[in-house]
C-alpha cells in the first residue's frame, strides 16, 4: 500500500498535528469507520511522542490509533491513499501550481508510488488541514459604522422596582418565577458526616487498617477524610397581618422559592403560627398560594411576634431553626410586649447561625426602627434589610449568599 522508501523529510512539517488527526478521523467517518474521540487523542499523542519521518510511519501510526477491526483495514487504506495520493511535499503555499520535483532516483516524489483510486478524485486531491474553504463573493466597501446590539431590559426589570400592592397575579407569578432562579449560590455548613478525599486533613482509621491487609498489616497508604459539606437551612416566617396586607402574597412567593430551591422550612403567623412548608412546594405557583392563603385561618388579623416566635421554638421544628438562618419578614407592629418580643429573639439568636429582619418600611427615607417592638428586636437581629419590591427581595436572597 505504502512506499517502503524514506522521504528526506518528514511527511507532516510544520502542520497542526491535531487539526490533521481531526480532518482524517472525519473522512473515515464519512466511509463509515467509527473512528472516536479516544482515538484521535491516541493519534495526536502519537504524533506528539515520535513524529513519523516516512509516510510508511505515518500511515501505521494512523492504522494503529484510528482503526479497531479487520474489515476497516481496506476502507482505511482507500482513505489514506485518497488523502496523501496527490500531495506535494513540503507544504509550499506555490507547489500545487507548479510540477513535482523528481525524487533522488529520478522518478517522481514518494508520495507519486501511492495506488491512485476513486476517492482520490472526490477529494480532488487537496489536504484537508491546510484547504481554505472557497471564497462565495467579495467584501463590499461600506461607510456605515459597526452595528452595536442595543440592549433591552428584561421583562422584571420594570415590574422588580414596582411597589407590591401595584402589581397584578400575573406579574406576581412571573417575579415568583425569578426569585426560585436567584436561589442558586447557597450557603454551606459542615456536617458530622464524612467522606473519603485524597485532600482530606484526616485519616479514616477503618479504611486504612482494611487497606493494609494488603501490606503485612503496615499502615502503608493512608486514607483520608474530610467532612461533607450541606446546604445551611433556612426557616422564613412571615407576618400576615393586616398591616401586611400588600406585602403578604409577595413573601409568600419569596417563602415558595426557598422552600422549593433551598428546602427551607417556613411559617406565617398573625396571631397564631401556621406551617406552609408542605403546600407551598407545590408544583404550580397558583395552587401552592391557593392553598396557603386557605390554611392561614388568621390572615390579616392581629400581630402577635413574641408569641409566634415562641411557639415556634417549642413546637417539634425547633430543632430545623438550630443553626439555620431565620429570616422573619414584618414590619414591627406588634401587641405583644417588647420584653416579651426581645426574649423570645434572645432565644431564638442563641439557637440560629443567623437572624435577618426584612421590613417593607426599611427602604423609606430617614427610615428609623422608633416601634418599641422593632427596636426591641433589632439588638438580636444581624441584619435589617428592606422588602418592599421584589428586587429587594432578591437582593435579600443575595446577601444570605454572601453570609460565612
Amino acid at each position: 500500500m505504502s512506499p517502503s522508501r524514506p522521504l528526506p523529510r518528514g511527511p507532516l512539517p510544520g502542520v497542526d498535528r491535531a487539526a490533521f488527526a481531526v480532518a482524517l478521523a472525519v473522512r473515515l467517518r464519512q466511509r463509515g469507520v467509527p473512528v472516536g474521540f479516544t482515538g484521535i487523542e491516541d493519534f495526536v499523542h502519537a504524533l506528539a511522542a515520535s513524529p513519523p519521518d516516512s509516510l510508511p510511519g505515518l500511515y501505521w501510526t494512523a492504522r494503529v490509533s484510528l482503526v479497531r477491526r479487520r474489515s476497516e483495514i481496506e476502507i482505511f487504506d482507500t482513505v489514506f491513499a485518497a488523502v496523501f495520493g496527490g500531495a506535494t511535499f513540503p507544504l509550499d503555499p506555490h507547489a500545487r501550481r507548479l510540477p513535482r520535483p523528481a525524487g533522488p532516483g529520478g522518478e517522481d516524489d514518494a508520495f507519486s508510488s501511492l495506488p491512485a483510486s476513486p476517492a482520490a478524485q472526490e477529494t480532488e486531491g487537496g489536504l484537508p488541514w491546510v484547504t481554505l474553504p472557497p471564497v462565495v463573493g467579495d467584501a463590499e466597501d461600506s461607510d456605515a459604522s459597526p452595528a452595536v446590539p442595543l440592549r433591552l431590559p428584561s421583562d422584571v426589570s420594570g415590574p422588580a422596582d414596582t411597589p407590591f400592592e401595584d402589581l397584578d397575579a400575573r406579574e406576581m407569578d412571573r417575579l415568583g418565577t425569578w426569585l426560585e432562579s436567584a436561589v442558586a449560590d447557597w450557603p454551606t455548613r459542615r456536617s458530622r458526616r464524612l467522606t473519603g478525599d485524597p485532600r482530606g486533613h484526616r485519616v479514616a482509621v477503618r479504611p486504612t487498617l482494611e487497606r493494609s491487609r494488603r501490606t503485612g498489616w503496615e499502615p502503608v497508604h493512608l486514607v483520608r477524610e474530610r467532612a461533607i459539606d450541606r446546604p445551611r437551612r433556612v426557616v422564613m416566617l412571615c407576618d400576615v397581618s393586616r398591616s401586611m396586607q400588600a406585602q403578604a402574597l409577595a413573601y409568600l412567593h419569596l417563602m415558595r422559592a426557598l422552600a422549593l430551591v433551598a428546602g427551607a422550612e417556613v411559617f406565617a403567623f398573625s396571631t397564631t403560627l401556621t406551617r406552609l412548608t408542605t403546600v407551598l412546594r407545590h408544583r404550580s405557583a397558583a395552587v401552592a398560594i391557593e392553598q396557603a392563603t386557605d390554611k392561614v385561618t388568621d390572615r390579616f388579623g392581629g400581630t402577635r411576634i413574641a408569641t409566634s416566635v415562641r411557639a415556634l421554638l417549642s413546637s417539634h421544628h425547633g430543632a430545623a431553626v438550630r443553626g439555620a438562618i431565620v429570616i422573619i419578614g414584618s414590619d414591627g407592629w406588634d401587641s405583644d410586649a417588647p420584653e416579651a418580643l426581645a426574649s423570645a429573639l434572645a432565644r431564638l439568636r442563641r439557637r440560629a447561625h443567623h437572624v435577618i429582619w426584612m421590613n417593607p418600611r426599611a427602604s423609606a427615607p430617614g427610615f428609623e426602627p422608633r416601634v418599641a417592638a422593632m427596636a426591641a428586636a433589632l439588638p438580636h437581629c444581624d441584619r435589617l434589610l428592606p422588602g418592599d419590591t421584589f428586587r429587594s427581595l432578591r437582593r435579600v436572597i443575595s446577601e444570605i449568599s454572601r453570609i460565612p
